[in-house]
């Protein structure tokens, strides 16, 4: 199985981007094709002292940055990193493509090269989070910041048949993204979605609130871009200041310290619970093919996991699942 790497993705592309693809070669039955800058690719392998035949490397002459405008950026930059490993994906010389980039580039260029599949108007990002009752999908967080309420539909279905074939959960629950759990609740463009979703044939059970993200309420959580985006964020964050806080109070007197070499443990397994890097990456569902998206500032361990989640996606057939899903 061959993954693309973008290796010029990231806010610490090329390093780290590499030494995590190092990471998962050596600890997956896969082959990597790392695409960018050529020189500088190779210049990092050697200085990894890399001699082995399961990375490889396409030579791409541009990147598109973080700042740059999606839709502009992916036609002016034909032979930027993104495009050229999409482009191999769509080729069919290679299974999987993973950037840790540009997103709005990512699902733009993969939307344009690899294509829709029939019956899904917009791509959304599906991220699978830790909750009090397991895990939840939650569509989408950062693809389509202005959908259309039969998009928000679309994710929903496409959601179900994943959480049906992949997180073997056989009648997973669908909740719609709200300020209140009321019907009525929201703008118009939420309360059309959500009679679509009332009448498809999903699990749905109504409106969630923020409040309800990790609450473990239902399995699958839909809502536009903007606002998943928004959440994703704010938990990430919220995430992180609470395990500066609780450092910060252990370590305020001495009996805190003394506390704290009992709870290490604990306190390792409660971090790897949470941190992003252990998910490694999003599945972008609804275009023809696999692609993962990555966090920016993804470090070493966050590359590696997100190359098996490529690997598992590749493995599970999960579009497969989805064309079955909508022909239903």
């Amino acid at each position: 199985m061959k993954i693309v790497v973008d290796a010029m993705g990231g806010d610490h592309a090329p390093d780290v981007v590499i030494d995590g693809s190092l990471a998962a070669v050596k600890e997956y039955d896969i082959e990597v094709i790392l695409v960018g800058d050529e020189p500088k690719i190779q210049a990092l392998l050697k200085k990894a002292k890399y001699t082995g035949d399961r990375i490889t490397v396409q030579h791409a002459t541009e990147a598109i940055e973080m700042c740059e405008p999606a839709a502009n950026s992916v036609r002016r930059k034909r032979n930027s990193s993104i495009v050229v490993g999409l482009s191999l994906v769509k080729e069919g010389k290679a299974d999987a493509f993973f950037s840790a980039g540009n997103t709005g580039a990512v699902v733009c260029a993969a939307t344009l090269e690899l294509r829709m599949l029939p019956g899904i108007e917009r791509a959304g990002i599906g991220i699978v989070t830790p909750t009090l009752k397991g895990n939840s999908l939650i569509i989408d967080v950062g693809a389509n910041i202005d959908p259309k309420p039969s998009q928000l539909l679309q994710y929903g279905i496409m959601a179900d048949a994943y959480c049906k074939n992949i997180l073997n959960k056989p009648n997973p629950s669908v909740g719609l993204l709200n300020i209140g759990e009321e019907e009525k609740k929201g703008t118009e463009f939420i309360r059309e979605a959500y009679e679509l979703l009332e009448k498809s044939k999903v699990n749905f059970i109504g409106n969630v609130e923020g409040k309800d993200l990790f609450r473990g309420k239902c399995d699958i959580i839909v809502c536009d871009g903007f606002v998943g985006n928004v959440a994703l964020k704010v938990s990430e964050s919220a995430a992180e200041a609470m395990q500066t806080f609780l450092k910060r109070h252990l370590l305020s007197n001495i009996w805190g310290k003394i506390g704290l070499i009992f709870m290490i443990p604990s306190l390792k397994r409660f971090k790897k619970e949470v941190d992003y890097a252990e998910y490694g990456g999003a599945l972008l569902l609804g275009v023809n093919g696999v692609v993962i998206i990555g966090h920016g500032r993804s470090n070493i361990r966050a590359i590696k996991n997100a190359i098996r989640v490529a690997k598992e996606e590749v493995e599970r057939q999960v579009n497969a699942k989805i064309l079955e899903a909508l022909k239903g």
